[in-house]
């Protein structure tokens, strides 16, 4: 453009001419009249008004309801000593109360943050002028001047950004919290809310962390440091520079002195103390026996009736069946890969261990998974549906058959068998004619126990069954449930709690992990639910033990075995289901287990994978995984426990075993040797034997040379 100005000297001359002509106007000294000074004192008056009415209006819409909701507490895990294991919280923070804070840690944080904080209504004036003016003088704009109501609403409802309009906010958060809650409230908030450094959110959790401290023993040494961490966590922290983290503990002991809050002699005495940091390891109970903490929070929820949320805030204390002992043991069992099959890289042998006092049916000890923990992920210990394999046998058909007088000598059909198109096989694809019972059960042999299971009823069975907490699916009607041929399969821990009515003569105690849950200060809210079941009588349960621990002794379980410690177990392996994606393989296992148990506990273990495909499927049995895996838990729970046999009920007799066990003279090596030459006679004689009518009459008169033997001397 022609006459536009291209330089500075243009600019300047083009102003020059526009002040000249301003000062030439003609302009009425308005000013000078009272009127425009009353005109413009009722516009300030009223714009002040209106910004006031309107801010007044603001500061009343805004919800600061959060501080007046009870703060999330943790619930604390007992053992069955009344030990403290482990904590759930949904909050980072340990709240306490402002009775729980020691006066001189109250003080310590009041005159280095806010030394004012009784005087003013949530904004400091006085505070936020000195902090502008330092502000000018160091051109740093570091001094915020904000006081304890302030840094509150910014900790709970404001981001950190540094705006004009995040002050003005937190300004009108914090008249809005002056006028809501009293000091003393909002002091507890703040100290329960605040960043110590290091990950510590409130003053509990700082007192832990750094001195291993409760809050409530701070001395006044430890409330200067802590208060002084609070200026800046980055760089205060002990931890990470204590020569100025006392330089700065220091300043707020001269502080307290120069507010009158301790005497130059106690500012004296805690300025010239080292600073004495924690030096036992930290114990936090936080994830600690996550296992079994997910299975005590599963059964609050489904049995007890409380919530998630409850468990997680209410601040409850859970007295739980726990020992310590026993859950120790199974976790390092399960942390070690060297008891487990190799697994593929895309999915690893999955596994689950549940133990229990059969006694009282406590939950000791319990694993649901290999691998890392989550918070609730799936239990396979007690969430798990799997078909149970042989293990269902003495419930299926062994222990209802004693019932109804067969004897653990009775010879059962193990040949060629086809029932309403259902022809079952034996794991060694041959046959034997007849067996007994006992031999059956010490090799889980199945076609005996299908046989053994149409002579008796399959009603009789699932009754029997249905009496140890064995569920049942409406169509399980067939004699495939003498193999475990359940339609939606069982857990460990239906298997364990059904097995400990053999292992406590014949009662079963309902399983259960929680004694106790109360508040905090011990009012009772629910006790675990313990059911009592008459499953059989003591005679027959324990002819059944008896039965189970020769399966571990010379059985399919022998690797379960704990030295001269009396176990009694079973075996069960669940064979590749006959289709086409399994054509061609013939050693494989979809889920193997072993249930048994000890005097003092009983036990159930499973091996499998989560999705069993042609990739991924076992080539164990029972008795290898799962019995190992049962061996070295045990072993390692009950190492320090002395060695007991199995309680024997009143006047049993063992009425089926012809060698009586120590009354039969004192040379015991030759009384072994001679029941070993009896049994192999017996099984040749059996091997001899074309049907069950032969076998009966030779069996017969095998006694009746015994005794005629034994008395003829």
């Amino acid at each position: 453009m022609k006459n536009s100005p291209d330089s500075k000297g243009n600019w300047l001359a083009l102003l020059g001419k526009a002040l000249t002509k301003f000062r030439n106007l003609k302009v009425p000294a308005f000013y000078k009249k009272p009127k425009f000074w009353r005109n413009l004192v009722l516009l300030i008056l009223f714009v002040s008004l209106s910004g006031l009415g309107a801010s007044t209006y603001w500061i009343s819409t805004l919800d600061v309801s959060k501080l007046e909701s009870p703060l999330a507490k943790p619930t604390f895990i007992y053992d069955q000593e009344g030990n403290k294991i482990s904590e759930l919280s949904s909050s980072r923070i340990e709240p306490i109360t402002l009775d729980q804070v020691p006066e001189h840690a109250q003080e310590a944080i009041i005159a280095i943050e806010d030394k004012r904080f009784y005087e003013h209504q949530g904004v400091d004036l006085r505070a936020i002028l000195r902090a502008l003016i330092r502000d000018l003088k160091t051109q740093d704009f570091s001094e915020g001047g904000s006081t304890i109501s302030q840094q509150l609403a910014k900790n709970l409802f404001l981001s950190s950004d540094k705006t004009l309009s995040r002050k003005l906010k937190e300004a009108g958060y914090a008249i809005k919290i002056e006028a809501t809650l009293t000091k003393e409230e909002i002091l507890e908030a703040y100290i329960n809310q605040i960043y110590f450094g290091e990950g510590r959110w409130g003053i509990q959790e700082a007192a832990r962390f750094y001195f291993g401290k409760n809050t409530e023993e701070l001395t006044l040494t430890d409330s200067a440091l802590l208060a002084g961490i609070l200026k800046g966590p980055s760089i205060y922290s002990p931890l990470k520079n204590k020569e100025l983290a006392l330089e700065r503990r220091n300043l707020v002991l001269s502080l307290m002195q120069d507010q009158g809050l301790i005497t130059k002699e106690e500012k004296t005495q805690a300025a010239v103390a080292p600073i004495a940091l924690r030096t036992e390891p930290l114990d936090n109970l936080s994830g600690k026996y996550a296992p079994y903490v997910d299975y005590v929070i599963e059964e609050a929820i489904t049995r007890l009736g409380f919530t998630e949320d409850q468990l997680l805030t209410g601040g409850l204390q859970i007295y739980t069946q726990m020992d310590l002992n026993v859950q120790q043991a199974a976790e390092a069992v399960y942390k070690n890969d060297q008891f487990f099959p190799k697994g593929k890289e895309d999915q690893p042998v999955q596994s689950s261990i549940i133990l229990i006092d059969q006694h009282t049916g406590g939950i000791r000890g319990l694993v649901g998974y290999r691998g890392e923990s989550a918070f609730r992920q799936f239990n396979r210990a007690s969430q798990l549906k799997r078909q149970p394999g042989s293990v269902i046998k003495p419930f299926m058909i062994y222990g209802p058959a004693l019932e109804k007088g067969y004897r653990p000598d009775s010879y059962l059909y193990d040949g060629p068998l086809t029932i309403d198109d259902y022809s079952p096989k034996d794991w060694d694809y041959q046959t034997r004619d007849w067996v007994t019972m006992e031999d059956a059960i010490e090799q889980s042999w199945n076609i005996p126990a299908v046989w053994l299971l149409d002579q008796i009823g399959i009603e009789t069975g699932k009754a029997f069954a249905q009496r140890a907490g064995i569920p049942f699916a409406k169509s399980d009607n067939q004699l495939s449930l003498a193999l475990g041929g359940l339609t939606e399969g069982v857990s460990p821990l239906d298997m364990a709690q059904a097995y400990t009515a053999f292992a406590n003569q014949g009662v079963m105690h309902t399983a259960h992990a929680i004694t106790k849950i109360t508040t905090s200060d011990g009012y009772l809210l629910a006790e675990g639910k313990n059911k009592t079941v008459q499953v059989t009588d003591s005679y027959n349960a324990y002819t059944m033990t008896l039965l189970l621990q020769n399966v571990v002794e010379q059985g399919t379980a022998q690797k379960a075995a704990l030295g001269n410690r009396p176990v009694a177990g079973k075996t069960g392996s669940v064979e590749l289901p006959p289709i086409e994606e399994f054509a061609g393989i013939s050693t494989g296992q979809k889920d193997v287990w072993f249930v048994g148990y000890t005097p003092e506990l009983t036990a159930a273990v499973w091996m499998g994978y989560d999705l069993t495909d042609r990739e991924h499927y076992l080539t164990t049995s029972g008795g290898s995984g799962p019995a190992v895996v049962f061996q070295e838990v045990l072993s390692q729970a009950l190492k320090d426990t002395p060695v007991k046999p199995f309680d024997v009920p009143e006047g049993y007799v063992k009425y089926w075993d012809i060698w009586p066990e120590n009354n039969w003279g004192e040379d015991e090596g030759d009384e072994d040797d001679d029941k070993k030459n009896d049994k192999n006679d017996k099984n040749n004689k059996k091997k001899n034997n074309k049907n069950k009518e032969q076998d009966e009459e030779n069996y017969d008169d095998s006694w009746a040379d015994f005794f005629q033997g034994l008395w003829g001397n």
